[in-house]
Parts: C-alpha cells; sequence; structure tokens
C-alpha cells in the first residue's frame, strides 16, 4: 500500500530542512567529541585556504548555544520556503548559500566566520520581498508574519559586537533579496481576476487594428438602364 498523497507531500516539505538541521548536529557532535577544532575550516576571507569554508562554514558552531540559535529559525524558516515556494526552493537554498559564502570571502574581516546565522537571514529576507514582488495575498501575508518574528534580526547587520559575524548577516541579507528579485517569475503567482483578463483581451484585440472609414455612397451616380423591344429594329440603349 503507497501512502497518501498529503503525507508524500508532507515528507518532500519537510526532508530536506530537517536532514539540514541534523548534519548541523552531527558536525557539532564530532566536533566536540574528537576534539576536531573545526573553526579552522570556516570562511577566512581572502585567503586561498579560506575558500573551503564558502561550503563548510555553515555547518560549524563554536558551541551547542550557537548551535540551537540557528536551529530553530533554520527549521522553520526552511519549513516555510519548501512549502509555500517548494517550485523554487532548492534553487533558493543553493544560490543564497554559495552567494552569501562568497561574498563574506571577498568582504569580511580577517577572521574565521562560521555559523549558518547568515542563512537565516537570507531566509527571512527571501521570504519578505517575494512576497512583496509576486503580490499574492497570502504570500504578501507571509512577508508581515516575517516582519512581525524576525524584524529584530536588523540589528544583526550593524557592527556593534565584535565576535559576531555581521558580514554574514547582512551578505545574508543582501543575497535573500537579490534570488527573491530573479525568482519573482517563478513558483507561485499572484491571481488573476476576470475583468483583468478582458482587459488584456480587449488591449491585444485592439493591437494592430487599421480603422477603415466608410465611404458615403455618390449623391445622384448615373445609372444605366437598358430597353429592349422585341422586333423594333429602331430600339436603341438609352442613358438616363
Amino acid at each position: 500500500m503507497g501512502l497518501h498523497p498529503n503525507t508524500r507531500q508532507f515528507f518532500r516539505i519537510v526532508s530536506f530542512p530537517l536532514l539540514f538541521i541534523v548534519m548541523l548536529w552531527a558536525v557539532r557532535f564530532a566536533d566536540e567529541a574528537f576534539d576536531l577544532n573545526l573553526v579552522r575550516y570556516g570562511i577566512y576571507p581572502r585567503r586561498f585556504s579560506g575558500l573551503v569554508g564558502i561550503v563548510l562554514s555553515p555547518f560549524i558552531h563554536a558551541s551547542y548555544s550557537h548551535l540551537i540559535s540557528n536551529s530553530v529559525p533554520l527549521l522553520f524558516l526552511g519549513l516555510i520556503m519548501f512549502y509555500f515556494y517548494r517550485e523554487v526552493a532548492f534553487s533558493a537554498f543553493f544560490w543564497v548559500y554559495i552567494s552569501t559564502g562568497v561574498w563574506v570571502w571577498i568582504a569580511g574581516r580577517d577572521a574565521y566566520h562560521v555559523g549558518a546565522s547568515g542563512l537565516i537571514y537570507s531566509f527571512v529576507c527571501f521570504l519578505f520581498y517575494s512576497g512583496l514582488f509576486r503580490r499574492k495575498q497570502s504570500l504578501m501575508a507571509l512577508s508581515l508574519l516575517m516582519i512581525f518574528l524576525y524584524g529584530s534580526l536588523i540589528w544583526g547587520v550593524l557592527p556593534l559586537q565584535p565576535k559576531i559575524s555581521w558580514e554574514s548577516h547582512l551578505l545574508g541579507a543582501v543575497a535573500g533579496f537579490i534570488i527573491a528579485f530573479f525568482l519573482r517569475k517563478e513558483g507561485p503567482q499572484r491571481e488573476k481576476f476576470d475583468w483583468e483578463d478582458e482587459a488584456d483581451d480587449d488591449e491585444d484585440d485592439n493591437q494592430g487594428m487599421s480603422v477603415v472609414e466608410d465611404t458615403p455612397p455618390t449623391p445622384n451616380q448615373p445609372t444605366i438602364r437598358y430597353l429592349y423591344k422585341p422586333n423594333d429594329p429602331s430600339s436603341e440603349a438609352k442613358v438616363s
């Protein structure tokens, strides 16, 4: 017996975000248990050796408290993305993941940058701006929810705490905005009402149409009448 379609859809939505969180915790457990000092594999800007951090840094956390503070919002935001934007969720995740890491490597401070908080800022901005760009009511309501829940994240993009990678936050937010803009034509779109379709049809019908003026008949236009008289050789055509 196969799974119910709704059950399969549920597993598709939760599987990737949940798997990502499990991997974060597995890496932290290994780092703690075997004293791996994985921080050295984070992003170190403008060093060739720091390029590996573009891929690895979101999996590396300095402490369990650091990991917990990132895990809950990452799981929540991931579930929202894969539910409301399932057609573009993987593309959005990949591009914000890579672009955030690359930009931190280019513009960050000379220090190791680790943690997944940059992704949190990316997801929040992606969800917020996607609703605005698409002008779909349910998605715009989701944008308002992002402001309500995560509006205070704005302070994280400012260089207020020297041990916080505010560059990851800021550049992650920029990445979320840019990816939302470029993917705005894909995935869920605003419903079009009947009157909008009729207006579009009328506009299409009028395109390329030329105006033909009716030419009134010329008054007193002469006509030709033919008169025929049988067996009359003198008959001829008369023009009136």
